[in-house]
Formats: structure tokens, sequence, C-alpha cells
């Protein structure tokens, strides 16, 4: 599956990539060097954290990668899309309740549920990408489906 990013998403993990792959690949290089001229490396706890480090860099380096060859580009949907987009905040409604939240549309790289921002590849994403002010959805959830009506859209 495609992630679902914009050119800007694209240049920061690129950039970041770039960091890891330089600059600080060299200073974890540095830094376990030094760890190791302390001594017995199977003892040594700088050194083992210099090592951590580096695995951890990898890792990271590893999923920046992935995220950058498996993107899919769509500034152009985003431009072409009249409805709810990328940044709206939209304020929805529970269907059979008086609940009412206001969530922001955003990219896998800015998800944050805890603060209300919503990819637009999550069930409750998906649903309301594009759709208008009135569109009542129904979004797919492990514990059962629901529906919601968007009341509006706050262009950012």
């Amino acid at each position: 599956m495609n992630n679902k990013l914009t050119k800007k998403d694209l240049e920061d993990l690129q950039k970041e990539f770039d960091y890891r792959k330089g600059p600080l690949t060299m200073e974890i290089a540095h830094e376990k060097m030094i760890a190791a001229a302390h001594g017995d490396r199977s003892e040594n706890a700088e050194y083992k954290a210099a090592k951590t480090n580096m695995y951890e860099n990898y890792r990271r380096m590893g999923y920046l990668i992935k995220m950058i060859k498996t993107a899919e580009v769509i500034d152009d949907v985003i431009y072409n899309t009249k409805g709810a987009n990328i940044s709206d905040k939209l304020m929805i409604k529970f269907e059979g309740s008086d609940d009412i939240e206001e969530i922001e549309l955003v990219t896998t790289l800015q998800v944050d549920i805890l603060n209300g921002k919503f990819s637009i590849e999550s069930p409750i994403g998906m649903v309301l990408f594009g759709k208008t002010v009135g569109t009542i959805v129904e979004v797919a959830s492990p514990d059962g489906n629901y529906k919601i009506e968007l009341l509006s859209i706050t262009k950012e």
C-alpha cells in the first residue's frame, strides 16, 4: 500500500534521511570509536549505548527509505478536491448521540489522534475526505460500524 503524502512531506523525509545518513551516522561512529577506546567492550556502557544508537539510526533510515519509495504524491488530488481536504478542520457529529468533535484531516506523517489529527488513510479520514457539509458517512471500525455527519469545514 502506498502512503499518500505531499511533496513537502517527501522533502521532509528526504531531508531527515540525508541527515541520518551523513552527519548523524558520522557522529554515532565517532561516539562508538571513543567509547571503544575505553576498554573492554563487553562491560562498556558507553559503547553499548553508541551501538544501540547506531542500530536505531539504521532502523529509522530503513523506515524513511520505505516511506519515500512507496509514497504516492497527492498534491494534484488535494488541489482538485472540493470538499473536506488535507489541513481542514471538520466538525463532526456522531449519529445517535449529541457528541460533536473537531478533527483535522492530515497525511500519514502528521497523525496525532490525541490532538484530533486523523490521516486521510484512516477509516474516518477515508470516508470524510472530499465530502461536503451535511453528508452522513458510515465508518468501518473493529468495534462495529458507526455513522457520522459532517457539520462544518474550516479551511486552513
